[in-house]
């Protein structure tokens, strides 16, 4: 029709994009789930750095720090941290595989890395039962249960998650060069879970025995 806006071409309903124009769309039009899961960790964030404020206190009030028949052992702690910090470079390579189309390739780092997170899980329900005290013996145990707990609440999820890439990439053409969001977002989250860790392991540990 005169006058009228008329494109270059035309698409057909079943007719599939090119590889060219979903890597255009791709760049164009971002993913704004990975933003709002930014915005979510940012949030778990403040919560984690309220309870880090709150030992500091107490730590700075308390005349002995930890409170006599609350020592911490490093073996364990040590073990699990180089097992979680380890895994955030196996699940990059995941992320890296997808990347390249690489789908056997990413179900094997992430299978990997839920492994070493079920190991890191396994390490902290054997130092739990193992340390002697509990929740309310004491300002620094009570600290101790509830920092280390909701981080390993997140450890969970983060292991749930992978464990739901890997379901999903069982689809064909579900994930792949172009499709990641999902993969790159477990990423992000396992990321998240090692920062928190490596924070936590020099306050309640490092710091506390040295």
């Amino acid at each position: 029709m005169q006058g009228s806006t008329i494109d270059e071409y035309q698409v057909s309903p079943n007719s599939e994009p090119s590889a060219e124009g979903a890597v255009a769309a791709h760049e164009e039009h971002p993913d704004y789930r990975v933003l709002g899961l930014i915005v979510f960790l940012a949030s778990e964030s403040l919560m984690f750095g309220g309870m880090f404020a709150s030992y500091l206190i107490y730590r700075g009030v308390s005349a002995t720090w930890p409170p006599e028949g609350t020592e911490v052992e490093l073996l364990v702690p040590a073990i699990n941290t180089i097992i979680l910090v380890s895994s955030s470079f196996v699940i990059h390579n995941g992320d890296v595989a997808i990347k390249k189309n690489n789908i056997s390739g990413m179900r094997l780092w992430y299978i990997i890395t839920a492994i070493m997170g079920v190991i890191f899980l396994g390490g902290q329900v054997y130092e739990y039962l193992t340390l002697g005290y509990g929740l309310t013996t004491n300002v620094f145990s009570n600290c101790f249960y509830l920092m280390t707990g909701f981080h390993g609440l997140h450890v969970t999820v983060g292991v749930l998650l992978i464990l739901g890439v890997l379901w999903r990439s069982r689809r064909p053409g579900h994930y792949g060069e172009t499709k990641h969001v999902g993969i790159e977002m477990a990423e992000i989250y396992w990321h998240f879970v090692d920062i928190i860790w490596i924070i936590l392991f020099t306050l309640l540990y490092i710091l506390t025995l040295f």
